[in-house]
């Protein structure tokens, strides 16, 4: 039977496991980044732009995650759980696929992708080895991503939550004495960070198989491991190749935006990694509200409640608002604060502090961006983000970096008034498309392709 509202569970019920989770990824980050610039800003520099590769290939992620997480739920919401099951099982063989391809890409290609970021040469030593070390870890990941979606779909994000506690409290338990050293283990630097993330990574999916047996009675069988149907992928890319594309789109604009921060140089970059670290405390907050609304309005699509989805997204996205605005004034100011965990600098902290301070804008904005998208997504109105915001992520996010921060001159500051107005233009744009219903067709067409 469908999930009724009686039965449907407050968005507050998914949205904290979710905000938790994601605190604690945002928590290992910063770690992460701590102890390489522990060693040096160079290594912290270096330790992020790699990073943010490995973030971008984790983007092809979300052709699965994404169209996987729609499909469940609007099946479940729908009352068809066989599809459910098929969706699930069709997940496990295209990650192995899309987590080989991104792996092998990491592998061989880690020079050229730095390269592509304008990575400083005094940065490029430490930073190739790591992003090659972090291969092995995103075949994990690309299970682990779909898993958790397919968990997340069926409502059990205590589940999905525990999962992560366990990944992270290993990968830190091995990464420290791996990268400084203990007893007989050499000290291996940033590659140790990576080699924990592996280990760690493949506890994650031992726990998901787990998990998967107990709570939704799904067993991949071998062949599911690289077999890939193509009914049931179908639908699943419907969804997922526009959701990912908008992310890639998004992110290549960013690492645009990165490239333009790698000329100013290594101090410059530093600056702007710890920056991000701390910035990205703040945005847990709209993405948990974000996911667990995709969550809910995909349930309700199946369910044919759209009245209530709107009031859902409605209100959400209100509430995000009042506390991204809320969280980003308070990191703003505590920012030198903050900024000195990771640097002794004075001209980085400096400057720091006034980029956290133009993030206060960059988050509201990106609320919109965050809860609205995950709301069409659930919808099916998914090719309308990719087309409306391609313009704004090239010309205004990409570009206007390049512009403000290089030609006139602005540095870093440039950098945030471009993620700004990129920010609030497609934000605004989305609000819009969902506040006049525009999205109503696609969720009545999948109502109506769950009832042949």
């Amino acid at each position: 039977m469908p999930a009724t509202q009686s039965t449907r569970p407050h968005i507050f019920t998914l949205a904290w496991p979710l905000l938790v989770e994601l605190v604690l990824s945002v928590a290992i980050g910063v770690v992460g980044t701590t102890l390489a610039a522990q060693t040096s800003d160079i290594a912290g520099a270096a330790f992020a732009i790699a990073n943010q590769i490995s973030v971008t290939l984790f983007l092809l992620f979300r052709i699965v995650g994404s169209g996987v997480g729609v499909v469940i739920t609007q099946s479940l919401g729908g009352g068809q759980r066989e599809r459910a099951n098929r969706v699930a099982l069709a997940s496990v063989g295209a990650s192995t696929w899309i987590g080989a391809v991104t792996a092998l890409v990491a592998l061989v290609g880690a020079d050229g992708l730095l390269a592509l970021l304008q990575t400083p040469a005094d940065v490029l030593p430490l930073a190739t080895p790591f992003l090659m070390a972090l291969a092995p870890a995103m075949l994990f990941d690309a299970w682990n991503a779909s898993m958790a979606a397919v968990m997340r779909a069926h409502l059990r994000t205590r589940d999905t939550l525990v999962v992560l506690v366990a990944m992270h409290l290993s990968h830190l338990a091995l990464a420290l004495p791996l990268m400084h050293g203990f007893g007989p283990l050499p000290a291996l630097g940033l590659p140790g960070y990576a080699l924990a993330l592996a280990l760690s990574r493949a506890l994650g999916l031992a726990l998901h198989l787990l998990l998967w047996r107990r709570h939704l009675h799904l067993v991949p069988r071998r062949a599911d491991w690289w077999h890939l149907p193509r009914r049931e992928l179908a639908e699943v890319l419907h969804i997922g190749v526009p959701a990912a594309a908008e992310n890639i789109a998004w992110r290549l604009s960013f690492m645009a935006a990165m490239a333009a921060a790698g000329t100013l140089g290594a101090h410059a970059l530093a600056t702007h990694a710890y920056v991000q670290q701390i910035g990205s405390m703040i945005i847990v907050f709209s993405l948990a509200t974000a996911f667990a609304v995709e969550i809910m309005v995909g349930h309700m699509v199946g369910a044919g409640e759209l009245g209530a989805a709107h009031r859902l997204v409605r209100t959400s996205l209100y509430r995000g608002l009042v506390i991204s605005g809320t969280v980003s004034g308070a990191v703003a100011l505590a920012g030198p604060l903050l900024l000195r965990m990771f640097t002794s600098d004075p001209t980085i902290v400096a400057e720091g502090a006034l980029l956290l301070w133009l993030g206060v804008l960059v988050e509201l904005g990106r609320t919109f961006n965050l809860v609205v998208i995950n709301a069409l997504r659930a919808t099916g109105d998914v090719r309308f983000p990719v087309v409306a915001g391609a313009a704004s992520m090239l010309l205004v996010l990409a570009g206007g970096s390049w512009l403000l921060a290089i030609h006139f001159g602005l540095g870093l500051k440039g950098l945030y008034i471009a993620f700004a107005a990129d920010e609030w233009i497609r934000g605004l744009v989305m609000w819009r498309r969902w506040s006049v219903h525009a999205w109503v067709p696609h969720a009545r067409a999948a109502r109506r392709k769950l009832r042949r």
